[in-house]
Formats: structure tokens, C-alpha cells, sequence
């Protein structure tokens, strides 16, 4: 962990906490929430805090491989990394720590390849320079866990400093190239080997599934972050949060765009 011998107070609090944090995801425990004089109050604070956790997991060799987001409202703005080691790329199995009920929490999204550098600059990306640096989109889960006993106590600002649930992403196939097709919203069905098949009308939380990603990359370039070659970018659950079981095959559709199958394991 890093030295604090020489930053102000308010930066000691927040390597603190973003110590604590990354212990506790780097183990797959839960914990209280932070003592008060490390919990976030604005977004900046919550904001720096995750940072530092990234700084510390990219110097323990695990970098950003993906980031979550939304378009943000007057309320919250929803914006975290995910790590190269928990990124599973269309494996058979994926590994998670599950739910204190033992199930595997996963939320259904598309996630959009970073095909060609976006580095920061001065000057905004416009829409068609982000289409540009696209490559391929994937049905994708996100993978969820909270770093608290009890994330409905935590203010957004807490769970935005312990990146908003995520514990990992699970990439699936590319989407089907149909030209035209309708990515706003579709049947999900969900057919799990040994128990009922769960079917939903999944419908993206912003409309457009894209939108949060056009937010994100001037987002971070504006904090002076970049998105590289090689990452992804998840826009927003389209069906909320799935509790699915271990150990059984789960069959997903996601309408006209793809269908998978993976068996989740606990970690």
C-alpha cells in the first residue's frame, strides 16, 4: 500500500479509505461502512476514492479493463472501473463471490469495445469520433457485489467510492450484426438448467444504449483519464438485478441479439 508520510489530511483519508476498500475486494468480504471521518460527502470525494483504489490495483498489476456507466441525472452520476482480473471473456464458467443467499447477482447489458486509443484532450469527442474508435459490441453481465454488510444503508456517495456494486464483467458474444436491429429493448429470457425459466421485457435504462458511453469519454477526459485499446464500456442493466443460481447451466436470450449459456461458480 502507499506511503502517506507526506500528503495533506484530507488525502490520507482518502488513501484510507481507498485502502480498505481494495482490501475488501481484493478478499471478497463485505465490512461496515467506513468510520465517519473517511465516508465520501460529495462526489469528488467518492470520486478520488475509487480512483485510488485503481491506482493501487494497477500497481499490484491488475489495470482498468472496463468501465460502468449511465448518463448521469440530477441525482447521482453513475460512473466506476472494472479490473482486468475480473473480466472473463465468453468462458463456460464464471467464477464470482456469491450472495449471502449463495446466488450468483448478475445484471444483463451490452458492453462496447474501445477499438482505437480515446486519449484526454481539451476539446470534446463528438459522437461520430467516439462511433469511430468502436469495435466490436457484446452481450455482457455485469457481475454485483457490495464491499458493505449493508449496501442499502450506504449513501451513493459510499458506493460510488467502492464502484457502485461491481465485482466483475463476463463477456459474452458479439451481437448480432443484423442491420437495423433494435437495441433499446428486447425479450430476456433466461432457461436455468434444473429450476424455472425467468422471463423478462428488458428495456435499457437510458433509451439509447449508447449514450452513457458518449457521456463517459468526455467525462474522463475531462479528469484527464483516457480509454484505451482492448477495454469496454457497460452502459446500464437492462433488466435490473438477476439472482441466478451455481452450478447449473443458464441459458440466456436476449431477443433478436444473441443468446448465451455460462454456470457460475463461486469463488
Amino acid at each position: 500500500m502507499s506511503s502517506t508520510a507526506t500528503l495533506e489530511p484530507v488525502q490520507i483519508q482518502i488513501h484510507a479509505a481507498a485502502n480498505e476498500l481494495a482490501e475488501r475486494r481484493a478478499a471478497g468480504t463485505s465490512g461496515d461502512l467506513l468510520i465517519p471521518e473517511l465516508r465520501p460527502t460529495s462526489f469528488e470525494q467518492a470520486f478520488a476514492i475509487q480512483q485510488t483504489v485503481a491506482a493501487i490495483y494497477k500497481a499490484n498489476n491488475n489495470p482498468i479493463a472496463a468501465w460502468k456507466c449511465l448518463l448521469p441525472s440530477a441525482e447521482k452520476t453513475v460512473v466506476a472501473p472494472i479490473y482486468q482480473k475480473d473480466v472473463y471473456q465468453q468462458s463456460a464458467t464464471c467464477p464470482l463471490y456469491p450472495s449471502t443467499k449463495d446466488l450468483a447477482r448478475v445484471e444483463p447489458e451490452l458492453a462496447f469495445e474501445i477499438a482505437r486509443d480515446l486519449p484526454p484532450r481539451a476539446t470534446p469527442y463528438t459522437e461520430a469520433e467516439i462511433d469511430a474508435a468502436l469495435g466490436h459490441t457484446r452481450l455482457a453481465l455485469e457481475l454485483i457485489k457490495s464491499r458493505y454488510h449493508t449496501p442499502s444503508e450506504a449513501t451513493h456517495f459510499d458506493a460510488l467510492a467502492d464502484g457502485l456494486v461491481n465485482q466483475g464483467l463476463w463477456l459474452g458474444p458479439v451481437l448480432n450484426p443484423l442491420a437495423g436491429l433494435e437495441t433499446s429493448h428486447f425479450e430476456l429470457c433466461v432457461n436455468i438448467q434444473h429450476g424455472e425459466t425467468l422471463q423478462k421485457s428488458a428495456i435499457h435504462p437510458n433509451g439509447f444504449p449508447k449514450a452513457g458511453l458518449y457521456w463517459l469519454v468526455n467525462f474522463l477526459s475531462a479528469q484527464g483519464i483516457g480509454l484505451t485499446q482492448g477495454q469496454y464500456v457497460i452502459t446500464g442493466s437492462y433488466a435490473g438485478v438477476l439472482d441466478l443460481p451455481l452450478a447449473q447451466v443458464c441459458d440466456f436470450e436476449y431477443g433478436a441479439l444473441g443468446q448465451f449459456a455460462v454456470t457460475f461458480t463461486a469463488k
